[in-house]
C-alpha cells in the first residue's frame, strides 16, 4: 500500500509528536527524581531528540523523523496559548489591574534596558545598526510560561512576586511585539531610522488594544458564563471556555498582538467567575500535555551545529547582556514595589527566559540577510540559554525559603 503524499507527511507529523511527547515525560521523571525543574528536562529532551540532534540521524521519507515544520511549531504556539490562559486564572483582572503601576513600570523597564544595553554594546563592538538592532529587539521579550511552570511547580503561583512577575511579563510582551513590528519593518524597507512619533503612536495603538481586549474579555465572558440554564450537558463550560481562549488569541493575533495576550486576558476573566474551580480542574488536565510540547518543540528548535569560536564569543556576551538587564531592569524597581529585595530579586530572575519573539527576530534576520550565521547562530544559543538558566536559578532562590512546599507538578 502505497501513501499520498498528505497521508505521509500527517504520519511523519504524528509519529514526530509522540516521539517529542514521550521524551519529553521520560525527562520530566528524570528530572523530577533529580529535584530539578521539570521544564528543564523537557526543554533538554527537545534538544536531544530533536532534528538538529538524534531526531536527525533517522530517516522517514528521506527527512528527520522528527520533523520542524510550520505545523509543528503551530502546535508549539498553540500549546503556549494554552499555558498562559491557565495562567490568567491565577489572577483575577481586580488583582492585576491593583498591580498596574507596578506591572507598567518594571515590564517597561523590563524591555528599554536590554534593547537599549544590547544595541550600544552590540554597536560598539562593530556590528552595523540594524544587526545591532535586530539583536536588541530579541532581548526584549520575556517567555513567560518558563517561570509559569516552575512557579506552579513549587507552589509559589499565588506570591507577590509571581503575579508582579506575570503583570510585567504581559506589558514587557506588548511592548516587545511594538518593537518587533517596527523593527520589521525596518528591515523589509532598510529605514533605520524612523520618526519617533511613529513609533510612539505604534506602542500607544498596541497598548489601547490590549486594554480593549481585556475590557472586552471582562465584560463578557463571565456573562456567557454564568448562564447555567445555556450549559447542561456534560463538558459545555469546558468547552466554551476553550473556545473563548482560542478566539480571544486569534483576535489578539489579528489585530496585530501576541495571541498569548489574548488567552491571558481570558483566563483573568474566568478567574473572576463562581465557575473557577471547575475550569481549574479542566485546565490542569490540558497542561499535562499542552506544557510538555510546548517546552520540548521550543528545545527541538535549537540547533547548535553552526557554533565556532566566535559564536561561543558572541553568545558570551549577549547571554550576559540578557541576564544582567533582566535582573537589574525588572529586579531592582521591583524592590520599590515588593518593599523585599529576595522577593524583588525573583522579579528580575523570573523575567530572564526568552522565547517566541528571540526566535521570530532571528527568523526574519536570517531570511531577509539582515542577520549573519554567526549572529543568528548567536540569538538561537542566547535564546536557549536563558530558557535553561531561568528554570534552575529561579527554583533555587526558593530553596531556603521555609515555606516552600513543592506540588507534583501540571506536567506530570
Amino acid at each position: 500500500m502505497v501513501l499520498e503524499e498528505s497521508s505521509v507527511q500527517f504520519v511523519h507529523l504524528i509519529i514526530s509528536l509522540a516521539i517529542l511527547l514521550f521524551a519529553a515525560k521520560l525527562f520530566a521523571e528524570l528530572f523530577h527524581k533529580l529535584k530539578l525543574p521539570v521544564v528543564l528536562g523537557e526543554l533538554l529532551a527537545g534538544i536531544i531528540v530533536g532534528p538538529f540532534a538524534i531526531g536527525g540521524l533517522f530517516l522517514f521519507d528521506g527527512e528527520p523523523v522528527v520533523m520542524l515544520d510550520e505545523t509543528v511549531r503551530n502546535i508549539g504556539e498553540i500549546s503556549a496559548i494554552v499555558i498562559l490562559f491557565v495562567a490568567g486564572l491565577e489572577i483575577t483582572p481586580r488583582e492585576f489591574l491593583r498591580g498596574g503601576a507596578a506591572s507598567f513600570t518594571i515590564g517597561t523597564l523590563g524591555v528599554i534596558l536590554p534593547f537599549f544595553v544590547g544595541f550600544v554594546v552590540l554597536t560598539f563592538f562593530g556590528f552595523d545598526a540594524l544587526e545591532s538592532m535586530l539583536v536588541a529587539t530579541a532581548l526584549t521579550a520575556t517567555s513567560i510560561a518558563i517561570s509559569v511552570q516552575v512557579l506552579t511547580e513549587i507552589g509559589k503561583m499565588q506570591t507577590k512576586e509571581a503575579r508582579l512577575i506575570l503583570g510585567a511579563a504581559i506589558v514587557d510582551d506588548i511592548l516587545a511585539i511594538a518593537i518587533l513590528s517596527v523593527v520589521t519593518t525596518m528591515v523589509q524597507t532598510g529605514d533605520i531610522s524612523p520618526e519617533l512619533m511613529d513609533v510612539a503612536i505604534l506602542i500607544l495603538q498596541i497598548l489601547g488594544l490590549f486594554t480593549a481586549l481585556l475590557i472586552g474579555s471582562i465584560f463578557l465572558i463571565p456573562r456567557l458564563l454564568n448562564v447555567q440554564r445555556l450549559w447542561k450537558s456534560k463538558g459545555s463550560i469546558e468547552g466554551i471556555v476553550t473556545a473563548s481562549f482560542f478566539g480571544a488569541a486569534g483576535i489578539a493575533a489579528f489585530v496585530g498582538l501576541s495571541p498569548i495576550v489574548g488567552a491571558f486576558a481570558v483566563g483573568m476573566a474566568v478567574a473572576s467567575t463562581r465557575l473557577i474551580k471547575q475550569v481549574d480542574e479542566y485546565a490542569e488536565k490540558l497542561l499535562i500535555i499542552f506544557g510538555p510540547l510546548f517546552f520540548v518543540i521550543i528545545g527541538a528548535q535549537v540547533d547548535l551545529r553552526g557554533v565556532n569560536l566566535n559564536v561561543l564569543y558572541l553568545s558570551g556576551l549577549v547571554v550576559a547582556i540578557a541576564v544582567t538587564t533582566k535582573v537589574v531592569g525588572c529586579g531592582l524597581p521591583s524592590i520599590i514595589f515588593l518593599k523585599d529585595k529576595t522577593k524583588a530579586f525573583r522579579v528580575g530572575i523570573g523575567m530572564i527566559s526568552r522565547g517566541e519573539v528571540g526566535l521570530i527576530v532571528a527568523g526574519v534576520g536570517v531570511s531577509t540577510g539582515a542577520l549573519s550565521s554567526d549572529i543568528y547562530t548567536t540569538v538561537i544559543i542566547m535564546v536557549a540559554l536563558t530558557t535553561i538558566i531561568t528554570p534552575i536559578w529561579l527554583k533555587r532562590s526558593y530553596t531556603n525559603d521555609k515555606n516552600l512546599m513543592p506540588q507534583p507538578s501540571s506536567s506530570n
